[in-house]
Formats: structure tokens, sequence, C-alpha cells
């Protein structure tokens, strides 16, 4: 049997992304998206929660993820994030051990035209993944309790 390691998640940014630079000279756009689902409790009542999920963006092959990420992405804008789920360890400077769990992006889609979200610049409606088409993608807002709403980018806490 084969092994699979694929994370696909549809959120929002929770702020405005970060670039960086290595040492040898690459980009590293890191960023966090919110994600909402829902639950039926003990009691029997709904409720909605929302996960956050760590996602870093390098380049890929010619194409450079990270640079476009920074730069067409702000907080509150809506994207797609299709790559794998990697965990990191090491020990910090105080001499604890950290760890931390991360989505390393293969592609991301912005999901909204630009000027949507929170930032001015929140996307283009086109993406950056080889090999896609170039396309609209539209959600539809519901207020429906059995429906998902979106995260609203007020809600988030950093």
């Amino acid at each position: 049997m084969s092994n699979l390691n694929k994370a696909l998640l549809i959120g929002r940014l929770t702020k405005d992304p970060e670039m960086r630079y290595t040492p040898s000279g690459t980009a590293v756009t890191s960023f966090s998206i919110a994600t909402n689902r829902w639950s039926t409790g003990p009691d029997g009542e709904r409720k909605e929660f929302t996960d956050y999920h760590n996602i870093v963006a390098y380049p890929i092959g010619k194409r450079n993820l990270a640079e476009t990420v920074a730069q067409y992405t702000r907080k509150g804008a809506l994207v797609f994030v299709e790559g794998r789920i990697q965990t990191r360890s090491w020990e910090g400077q105080d001499g604890q051990k950290r760890r931390v769990t991360e989505i390393i992006a293969n592609d991301v889609q912005f999901l909204e035209p630009r000027g949507a979200g929170v930032g001015a610049g929140a996307g283009a409606s086109a993406s950056v993944g080889a090999g896609r088409a170039s396309g609209n993608t539209t959600t539809e807002e519901t207020t429906g309790d059995d429906v998902p709403r979106d995260v609203d980018p007020d809600d988030i806490p950093f």
C-alpha cells in the first residue's frame, strides 16, 4: 500500500503574509488561515468551531509561489491551499523542545477578486499552480444553521 500526505484547505488569512529570505537567498512566505467546522455536542446542539493552520510557501520550480502569495494576499483573503503536512522539532534557546505542524504549500489559489476581503490586495482570481487554468470561484453566503459559514475576518484574534 502507498502512503499519502496531502492537505486541501479553503480558508481566510488571519493576518498579512510574512515573507523572508533564507541565508542562501530563497524566498519563504509564512501565513496562517482559519477554517470552520461544525460539530454536535453531547447536548445535541450544533456548534461552530474554527481551526487555524500555519502555511509555508517556497519557490517551486520556475514558479515563485512565496513571492506571489506575499504580493497578492492580505488578511481576510479567501484562499485554497494544497500541500503536505510537516512537523518540525527543534530545541529553543531556553533548552525546551519545540514542535510545530505546518502545511508546506504546493499550490495557492486566490478565490476572490482583488479588493475583496479586509486588505486592499486580497488576491486575484487565478491559480499560481502549474498546469491549472485561471478561473473565478464564487462563494455563496447562506444563513441557515445547518450550513457552515465563512470565517469573519474581524473574528480572527491575530
